[in-house]
């Protein structure tokens, strides 16, 4: 029997014919969810990264804690809003706003689940789906950032203006990446549909293991391990978290681009940034994941994909890629800048292309069988990350002495400042230490008192 029959896979044909009423109550579920997985995230990344760190997190308001985020909300909510008198009024205003709502609008095209009956009505979990569903997804992401690029640029501060610059150069470099990654994806599926996606990742293929045959593990994550890599590492500097959390960066840039932002606004971003990072799990999950289709060994049970089951398994996955988020931020250090740009463009852009070129000459070989798909795609995975690790570098040329250095130099030019950096004592330091200690103040080479 196939274990996939029982699933109900939507298709394009299925959507445009509810009723307004059903199309408003998917919305606002979208909606709901976005601002809920928000709330939890907060708690949920409070409470993890307090574990790592031997600690309890918040724990006083509400049980375990759930309502302090809520809190917090309320107090910025009634926090004082300044509004800086060199920004321009309306772009400061509408930044935040452009975040979250490209963020959430994002939602509207993932698939929550199979078709269902809700009223009576037998429609599915999911607000709409055109053919070109990813290219959806990737208008949403890139857009999003022109809510921090505008934001920073509008504040008329020099700390928001560069952190807005930073955002825009991560956004073209990382974006690149982040296409390439999804190329992979529908031209392995043969659509750019997300319900299409994931559907074809639980095509029903069968492979024999000990005289059975059981479902082969047809999500996306296995069979383009580089490209689901690739793709989350680039969600990740997409949205602005650690260690890619550079237009925010508090040890040079304050706040980044949110230094001049108070209050609602403030909040505003802080929610766009928890909505994109749980957005963006719930667009890793469809493409590359299997959606909500049930992991192995639940796929054994018949009705694992039907009816309301599968939204368990949606925000399983989802929730456990929120926890990769945290789990990051917890554990590595803020990159440097030139570091973070280098490994965009020279480390996942060629990787990335080499295994597009690799993946459409394994597409033309005919008989194409999942068993050959598993062992050509571990065979391409191993040589891409072999030659990553092993690839020879250049070794820089040691620097000449600094006397040579000295010597070096153009008659006239500018003398090197002292190696060790020691600013001269102020003549109020050099008087107290004077009366101190009279016999310790001698004459210098330059004729001022050491």
């Amino acid at each position: 029997m196939n274990l996939y029959l029982a699933a109900q896979d939507p298709t394009l044909a299925d959507f445009g014919k509810d009723p307004w009423w059903l199309v408003l109550i998917k919305i606002v579920f979208a909606f709901a969810f976005g601002l809920l997985a928000t709330l939890l995230g907060v708690w949920f990344e409070r409470r993890v990264v307090g574990r790592m760190a031997v600690r309890p997190g918040p724990n006083q308001v509400g049980p375990f804690g759930l309502l302090q985020t809520l809190a917090d909300g309320l107090k910025m909510a009634f926090k004082e809003d300044i509004l800086p008198k060199a920004a321009d009024k309306v772009v400061y205003f509408f930044a935040p706003t452009i975040s979250v709502i490209c963020a959430v609008t994002a939602l509207s095209v993932v698939p929550f689940g199979p078709k269902v009956s809700i009223f009576g009505h037998w429609t599915p979990l999911q607000v709409t789906d055109v053919s070109v569903a990813v290219l959806v997804l990737l208008a949403c992401s890139s857009m999003g950032i022109y809510g921090i690029v505008l934001g920073g640029w509008a504040s008329g501060s020099t700390y928001p203006l560069l952190g807005g610059l930073r955002s825009t150069a991560q956004m073209i470099s990382y974006e690149v990446a982040m296409g390439l990654s999804i190329v992979a994806v529908f031209m392995t599926a043969g659509t750019m549909s997300t319900s299409g996606i994931v559907a074809a990742q639980g095509d029903g293929t069968q492979l024999t293991i000990a005289g059975q045959d059981i479902p082969a593990p047809g999500w996306y994550a296995i069979l383009l391990l580089p490209s689901f890599i690739i793709f989350f590492i680039a969600t990740v500097g997409e949205t602005n978290r650690a260690p890619f959390d550079l237009p925010e960066a508090e040890s040079e840039l304050v706040a980044g681009f949110m230094t001049e932002y108070s209050s609602l606004k403030f909040a505003l971003f802080m929610l766009s940034e928890y909505v994109s990072m749980v957005t963006m799990s719930a667009v890793t999950t469809t493409l590359f994941l299997g959606g909500w289709r049930a992991p192995w060994p639940i796929t054994l049970w018949a009705g694992a994909n039907s009816g309301w089951w599968p939204m368990l398994w949606f925000f399983g996955k989802v929730i456990a890629l929120v926890f990769v988020f945290v789990w990051l931020r917890g554990t590595l250090p803020r990159l440097r800048y030139d570091q973070f740009m280098r490994f965009g463009w020279k480390v996942l852009l060629p990787i990335n292309l080499v295994w597009i070129l690799v993946l459409a000459g394994l597409r033309s070989i005919e008989d194409w069988q999942t068993k050959d798909r598993l062992v050509a795609t571990g065979i391409g995975a191993g040589v891409l990350l072999l030659a990553t690790l092993f690839w020879p570098s250049r070794k820089k040329e040691p620097a000449p002495p600094l006397q040579e250095q000295v010597n070096s130099r153009p008659h006239g030019s500018f003398p090197l400042p002292p190696m060790d950096l020691q600013v001269p004592p102020s003549p109020r330091t050099r008087r107290v230490v004077a009366e101190r200690e009279p016999a310790n103040v001698v004459a210098g080479p330059d004729s001022r008192e050491v």
